[in-house]
């Protein structure tokens, strides 16, 4: 079906309709602003408006510039410009509801954010037409006592999948998480009436001041010490949810007190690595992350984790982990460089580390393999391997520090290697 062809300045409910689609992916999340509603505009009047595929490129050319952000903008355009029932969509996809026929899925992430986009400032709780015609129905009762809470269900809501008001809430979650460590043991002894170790050094001293009489024998035990955590976060294209999502919790775990942590290091690491440590150490968490952010100039970009392992073991290496540091590893593993290099990166980070812990995120599916030379080159260098996509996979993070024992998914990847 084609449209008839339209002159814009004789047509102003067309400009109008474009303004408001603006609003509505402004409202999703998109960079859209005055500038480029003129745009858009002139770009209908100078294209034309004769066939559905040229006027959605046309404005898909002015309104987006990043390749994350067309899913959102296809998902508007269909439900503001093709559907004549879009709205019907729309309240489908953000309201519970029970079909006769009903399809087995749930909403992605961008057509959530789309209907949240457009259903703004909508009473979700008015009846349409045809409810109005229904309410003679029988009425689904649901009995909803063993459902999860909302809380309980964006816990386990993978960062990728939430829409705007749930990243908000998952952010606020984020700030109340912790990640307590226990001290270890080190070579350094300290008084103790219950040692089980001599402290020679002073048994003759005090025997020195009695003329050799040796009266009591001093016991010490080890001195405890908390470890540093660092933190190398991947922040390329494919893992940019999850790393802004990564980085609000590593603000809370870097600001809370009592934890035990020395100190916490953080890295982050595209086609380059950066350190944002002193940013993370700022009380408030959108000035720090805004100042990370500009830090790091190569968000969302390409992924070089061997030369960026490489730039770490050389610069950064004996400055943050000569007290045997816990490292926290976050990457999805799909690397562009050789494995060879990349596996002896990885070997020397993790002779350097107390324990190394890498999160994937890609562990969120069920039938997840170690198939691409990244991974495969990786896996065997680190002590465990575990998921990293929700708020219960970083809850259940702290569990995996306190147990030395505990591998993850580490010994069941490297079977079916």
């Amino acid at each position: 079906m084609e449209y008839p062809a339209l002159d814009l300045p004789e047509n102003p409910k067309l400009t109008h309709n474009i303004t408001h689609f603006a609003r509505a992916l402004r409202a999703a999340g998109l960079p859209v602003g005055p500038g480029r509603v003129v745009d858009a505009i002139r770009a209908v009047e100078a294209a034309g408006f004769t066939s559905k595929e040229d006027f959605f490129f046309t404005l898909r050319a002015c309104f987006v510039n990043r390749p994350e952000h067309r899913a959102v903008f296809a998902q508007i355009f269909r439900l503001y410009w093709r559907d004549p029932r879009y709205m019907e969509h729309m309240m489908s996809l953000m309201l519970p509801a029970i079909r006769g026929v009903q399809e087995d899925r749930s909403a992605k992430a961008a057509e959530k954010r789309a209907a949240e986009a457009l259903l703004d400032g909508v009473d979700r709780d008015l009846p349409d037409k045809e409810d109005t015609e229904r309410e003679e129905e029988t009425t689904i009762e649901i009995d909803a006592t063993l459902t999860m809470s909302r809380e309980e269900r964006l816990k386990t809501l993978d960062f990728e999948q939430m829409s705007t008001a749930e990243v908000a809430e998952a952010k606020r979650m984020l700030a109340r998480l912790q990640l307590p460590v226990k001290p270890f043991a080190s070579r350094r002894g300290q008084a103790s009436h219950t040692g089980h170790r001599i402290d020679a050094r002073k048994t003759l001293r005090a025997a020195m001041r009695r003329g050799g009489e040796l009266r009591r024998i001093h016991l010490q035990k080890p001195r405890p010490r908390w470890p540093n955590l660092v933190v190398l976060c991947d922040i390329s294209g494919s893992m940019s949810q999850y790393s802004r999502m990564v980085l609000h919790f590593l603000h809370a775990v870097s600001n809370e007190k009592g934890a035990g942590w020395a100190k916490v290091h953080a890295f982050t690491f595209g086609t380059r690595l950066t350190n944002i440590t002193r940013h993370l150490n700022q009380r408030d968490v959108d000035a720090a992350l805004a100042a990370a952010g500009q830090e790091a100039q190569d968000w969302e970009g390409g992924t070089r984790i061997g030369d960026c392992l490489h730039a770490f073991n050389r610069d950064w290496s004996r400055r943050v982990m000569g007290q045997g540091a816990v490292v926290l590893l976050i990457t999805d593993g799909l690397d562009r460089g050789e494995p060879e290099a990349l596996a002896h990166e990885m070997e020397r980070l993790h002779l350097s580390a107390r324990r190394l812990i890498w999160l994937n995120p890609l562990l969120r599916w069920d039938g997840f393999a170690p198939r691409a030379a990244g991974i495969r080159a990786m896996l065997p260098h680190v002590d465990a391997f575990r998921a990293g996509h929700s708020i219960a996979t970083l809850e259940e993070l702290a569990q995996a520090i306190s147990r030395p024992g505990d591998s993850g998914e580490k010994a069941r990847l490297l079977a079916a290697l």
